[in-house]
């Protein structure tokens, strides 16, 4: 690395690590990195979701994390739930004090504020359209979620997306994604939360392993832009994003199941047999918001202006 690149790295990153407690019975510790970049990351690509492994997997958006030498892309992904009822809050970039400043995502029974970045497969900048909670299982919604014969728990309703649909990455500064948290997503802000899985911090790991994942290499458009599960990245399933450079066991077809319409990819599951029910923690409180019926589309939080039907990113 030159020792321009190095000052860069340093300048623009910034560590703070939080203890957090936490009242009652139980106590948590927490730590996070915090990241600020002078530069602005790359708009997100346009990819396929890969058909879900089994019951209980939560789709993971793909997101641009940044390292030593750029901005590099971490795949979407779909990762078992860390316990029933849990749901994911997708990290985002937000302009703060003259950078974009990294907040990571989590778990909790809410989903809370992302940016309002849309970053689609149910995640359209505001809550998650892509399944809920009941009775301990999660219910997939075929229109925005790429499920199969494997799963069972399904629904099919076209979503209302109240979100401008664009591929913009980041919130505020120029040419931000302009969105502030609703009133429930403070609330969810303000719950209990556990941070990303072991399985989700070894995929971004490895993304920021892989040299074709930066996006001074693949000029936004990730060979490997979405696995079928986290770290899968040689796959037959796993995608790569629109116009990006095909290689041998990759899939560059979209649809409304990828960020840019069409219909879903129909195979066969091959190599992703004995997956079975997830093996949740036993203990957890976070049920909240089950029951929904099937007849309606279950979306965390309030739109943002315009309409969106259950569909990923169009260009």
């Amino acid at each position: 690395m030159s020792v321009i690149r190095q000052g860069l790295w340093l300048r623009c990153v910034r560590t703070l690590v939080l203890a957090l407690a936490v009242l009652g019975a139980s106590t948590t510790a927490s730590a996070a990195v915090v990241v600020s970049v002078a530069i602005a990351p790359p708009a997100l690509p346009v990819y396929a979701q890969p058909i879900c492994p089994g019951p209980g997997y939560i789709w993971i958006p793909g997101y641009w994390a940044y390292g030593p030498v750029g901005y590099y892309w971490v795949p979407g992904t779909w990762v078992i739930a860390p316990y029933v009822g849990a749901l994911w809050t997708p990290g985002y970039w937000g302009w703060a004090s003259g950078a974009y400043v990294w907040h990571a995502g989590y778990w909790g029974p809410h989903v809370g504020f992302y940016g309002g970045i849309n970053y689609g497969f149910g995640y359209f900048g505001v809550g998650y359209a892509g399944g809920y909670w009941r009775e301990g299982a999660f219910y997939y919604n075929r229109s925005v979620s790429n499920v199969n014969v494997n799963v069972h728990n399904t629904y099919n309703t076209t979503v209302v997306n109240n979100t401008n649909v664009n591929r913009v990455s980041f919130n505020g500064g120029q040419g931000g994604v302009r969105a502030e948290p609703t009133a429930s997503e403070q609330a969810a802000m303000r719950e209990t939360h556990t941070q990303a899985t072991a399985a989700q911090v070894r995929h971004e790991q490895a993304s920021g392993n892989n040299r074709s994942m930066l996006a001074s290499v693949n000029q936004g458009r990730p060979s490997i832009a979405a696995t079928p599960k986290a770290g899968a990245f040689g796959h037959r399933d796993s995608v790569a994003a629109e116009g990006a450079v095909k290689r041998d066991r990759s899939v560059t077809q979209t649809g409304p199941y990828g960020q840019g319409g069409g219909q879903p990819r129909q195979h066969a599951n091959a190599g992703m047999q004995g997956q079975g029910q997830p093996n949740y923690q036993q203990g957890s409180q976070h049920m909240h918001g089950q029951g929904q019926p099937q007849d309606q589309a279950h979306v965390e939080g309030q739109g943002r202006g315009g309409e969106h039907h259950g569909e990923g990113h169009t260009r």
